[in-house]
C-alpha cells in the first residue's frame, strides 16, 4: 500500500508539472503559430510515418491477448488511417479563427461593454486506445487559443508518444511556439487519469473519452475535485422503422449504421413498429448477414433474450460489441418514450415516409443528434461540422452539447471599459 501511494503521488507530480509547462507556452499560442504548426504537423506525419507506425506495431504486439478485437481495431494505424488524421488536421487549420468579440454595447452612463471568448487555459484530455484522438483533441485544444495535456492507457502509449514528439510538439516549434503546449503524461497507470481530473488550478477543464464505467468513475472524481468535465461517456444510436418506413430505406439504413461496430453513433437499438413485423424480419436478416447477434425482449425467430437494460450499449462491452437490441413498439410516443428515457441520449433516427410522424419524432426527441431517414453515424464532428470533434457531449443541461470542436473551448467575458466618471 505504502509504495502503491508513492507511484500515485509521482504519477500526480508528473501531471502537474506538465500542465504547468503547458501553461507556460501559452502566451506563445497565436492563430498564425497554431495554423503554421498544423500545416506542419501534416507534413510531419508522413515524414515520420515509420516511426508511427513502429510505434503502433509494438503497441498492437503487446496488446494481444489484452484487448478484445473492436479495441484492437481502434488502436491500429495504417496509411489510410494516417490520411485521415491528416485530413482531419487539414480542415482543422482551414477553419476561420475563433471570433474573439462576439458583441458590443454603449450603456447609458457611457460604458464601453462587449461580450468575448478567451481561452480556458490548459486542457486536460484522457482518452483510451486510440492514437487517432491524440491528434484530434490536441489540434482542437491548440485552434481554440488553449494548451493540452494528454493522457491514454499504456495500449496507446508508445504510439501517443510518438504522434506528440515527432509531431505535434516539433510543428508547433517549427511555427514559433512552444512546443509544451502539448503535454502528456508519460505513464499508463490509472493514477495519471485520476491525477488528471484533480488538479483544478492548473486545469480546470478535461476532456473524457472512453467506456462508460471507467469515464463515468473519472467524471465522479473530477466532480470531486471541482474539475469541470466534458465526458463522452455513454453513446448508441436508436433506429425507429416506423410503418410508413420505406422498405429499401430501412435495410439502407440498418445497414449503413452498422458499418462500424466499436463507435458510439452505430445502431444499438432498433425500434420497429408492431404493425410493421417485416421491417423486424430485415434487421434480423441484415444482422444475420452481418454476423451479428440480435437481443429482443419480444419472441422473434433469430433473436436471443435480452439480458441487459434496453438501452445497454453494446459498444462498451467488447466481449458483446457484435450484439444489437430489438424492440417492438406500439407507434411514435412510444418509440419517443424509450428513446428519451431509456438510452443514453445520443442520437436516434426515424425511418418513414409520414412527414407528421417524422416531425413529431424530431421535436419530441430530447437527445444530441435527432434524424429522419438518416443514420445517426452522421452524428459526428467531422461528418457534421467538418472538423474533427473532441467528443460527443451529451448532458442536459446549457453548455457545449454534441460534437465538441475549437468553438467550445472558451470562456465567456464581458469587458467593460469608462472614463472613470461612471457609479452605480
Amino acid at each position: 500500500m505504502e509504495n502503491t501511494a508513492v507511484d500515485a503521488t509521482t504519477v500526480s507530480e508528473l501531471v502537474e508539472r506538465e500542465a504547468l509547462a503547458a501553461r507556460g507556452a501559452l502566451a506563445s499560442l497565436t492563430d498564425e503559430r497554431v495554423d503554421k504548426a498544423l500545416a506542419r504537423a501534416v507534413e510531419l506525419l508522413q515524414e515520420q510515418r515509420a516511426e508511427i507506425l513502429a510505434a503502433n506495431e509494438a503497441d498492437l504486439a503487446a496488446a494481444g491477448g489484452k484487448l478484445d478485437s473492436g479495441a484492437l481495431d481502434r488502436l491500429r494505424l495504417d496509411d489510410g488511417r494516417l490520411e485521415t488524421i491528416a485530413a482531419g488536421i487539414r480542415a482543422t487549420a482551414a477553419l476561420a479563427p475563433i471570433e474573439r468579440e462576439l458583441r458590443s454595447w454603449r450603456l447609458p452612463n457611457g460604458l464601453e461593454a462587449s461580450e468575448r471568448l478567451i481561452p480556458i487555459g490548459v486542457v486536460g484530455a484522457n482518452f483510451e486506445a486510440r492514437p487517432n484522438v491524440a491528434v484530434d483533441v490536441a489540434t482542437q485544444v491548440l485552434k481554440s487559443g488553449n494548451a493540452v495535456v494528454l493522457r491514454t492507457g499504456s495500449a496507446a502509449l508508445g504510439t501517443v508518444t510518438v504522434l506528440v514528439d515527432s509531431v505535434l510538439r516539433p510543428a508547433l516549434a517549427e511555427a514559433g511556439a512552444d512546443g509544451a503546449a502539448v503535454g502528456l503524461v508519460r505513464s499508463g497507470e490509472r493514477a495519471g487519469a485520476e491525477a488528471l481530473v484533480s488538479l483544478p488550478a492548473v486545469l480546470p477543464l478535461v476532456i473524457l473519452r472512453g467506456s462508460g464505467a471507467s469515464t463515468a468513475a473519472l467524471e465522479r472524481v473530477a466532480a470531486a475535485h471541482g474539475v469541470r468535465a466534458l465526458a463522452h461517456a455513454e453513446g448508441g444510436g436508436v433506429l425507429y422503422a416506423h410503418e410508413a418506413a420505406s422498405p429499401e430505406s430501412v435495410a439502407q439504413l440498418v445497414t449503413a449504421s452498422l458499418d462500424r461496430l466499436g463507435v458510439c453513433n452505430r445502431l444499438n437499438l432498433a425500434l420497429v413498429d408492431r404493425s410493421a413485423p417485416a421491417f423486424a424480419e430485415t434487421v434480423l436478416r441484415i444482422c444475420a448477414e452481418l454476423g451479428l447477434e440480435v437481443r429482443s425482449r419480444e419472441t422473434l425467430p433469430g433473436a436471443l433474450p435480452l439480458d441487459r437494460p434496453l438501452g445497454h450499449e453494446w459498444a462498451s462491452e467488447p466481449e458483446r460489441v457484435e450484439t444489437v437490441t430489438l424492440e417492438l413498439v406500439d407507434g411514435v410516443e412510444e418509440a419517443l418514450r424509450i428513446a428519451n428515457d431509456e438510452t443514453s441520449g445520443l442520437a436516434a433516427a426515424i425511418v418513414t415516409e409520414d412527414a407528421a410522424a417524422a416531425q413529431l419524432f424530431l421535436d419530441g426527441y430530447r437527445g444530441t443528434g435527432a434524424l429522419w431517414n438518416a443514420t445517426t453515424r452522421f452524428v459526428d464532428g467531422f461528418a457534421l461540422l467538418g472538423t474533427p470533434e473532441t467528443g460527443i457531449n451529451v448532458d442536459r443541461f446549457p453548455g457545449p452539447r454534441g460534437p465538441v470542436t475549437y468553438r467550445d473551448l472558451c470562456l465567456r467575458q464581458y469587458r467593460i471599459v469608462g472614463d472613470g466618471s461612471q457609479h452605480r
